[in-house]
């Protein structure tokens, strides 16, 4: 049996409840995600799809002051890291809620909405649109975009965002070229602007094509930063992906 928990150098995530377990996906996400400068404090953050908690977590360690609100549809999941968060240093800062990001979007007033209530929204989604769904239901709902299309993503995302806010999510790189087109079209009845400002592909191994995209998007982006990240060189791990890191990994 695999071990029920994941420890991390501040807090420790178990997630042997949840569908989706503690991953490389979720831990650069974390760690990756450009953080906002906001003028007003404290920082508000959304975790749209939080599972065990993990991404969460790791926000809460970089952003000392940042209360942060964690959505999932699973009730296994907000079980879990509820939990989680009661174990670590900031539980009085996050905040689990059994919930959609449509439904979520849509609970707030009108007058939240055009005002934006959270200066940073992370999302490692579900992805794999084309593929056969899982026997498990709990694990295809977590995998799957039947319950929330990249296109409902991005507009309850912009809805939610303040003026200066970031979007940070994880995809296939085979999903970027898809996330870039449908930008505009899906923005266009909110008459507003959700553009990217860094894109990182991450590649396994060096010569390799990439399998993730990292991609951070604001409403107030004029130009994009691309770079990229190779995680393994030979059987270690290679020093940016080390670097990345330093502050989590044991």
């Amino acid at each position: 049996m695999s071990n029920p928990y994941f420890r991390f150098k501040q807090f420790t995530v178990y997630h042997d409840r949840c569908a989706m377990k503690v991953g490389t996906d979720g831990c650069l996400l974390g760690a990756w995600t450009p953080l906002p400068s906001p003028t007003t404090s404290p920082i508000r953050v959304l975790d749209v799809g939080t599972g065990s908690g993990l991404i969460a977590l790791m926000l809460a360690q970089r952003l000392p002051d940042a209360i942060i609100d964690a959505i999932d549809i699973d009730p296994g999941a907000i079980e879990q890291a509820t939990y989680n968060f009661s174990l670590s240093p900031w539980a009085n800062r996050l905040h689990a809620h059994l919930c959609s990001l449509q439904e979520w979007q849509s609970s707030l007033t009108p007058t939240s909405q055009r005002n934006g209530l959270y200066d940073l929204i992370v999302s490692n989604p579900p992805y794999f649109a084309n593929s056969l769904p899982n026997p498990d239901l709990q694990r295809n709902t977590a995998r799957h975009t039947d319950t929330l299309s990249y296109n409902e993503l991005f507009f309850c995302c912009a809805k939610l965002l303040t003026p200066t806010g970031i979007f940070s999510t994880i995809l296939p790189s085979s999903a970027e070229s898809e996330i870039l087109s449908i930008l505009p079209s899906t923005l266009s009845t909110l008459n507003s602007n959700l553009s990217p400002i860094l894109i990182t592909r991450v590649h396994s191994k060096p010569n390799t094509p990439p399998l993730r995209t990292l991609m951070a998007f604001s409403p107030t982006s004029t130009s994009t930063s691309t770079s990229s990240l190779t995680l393994m060189l030979s059987n270690s791990r290679s020093p940016e992906y080390t670097a990345l890191m330093q502050d989590f990994y044991l």
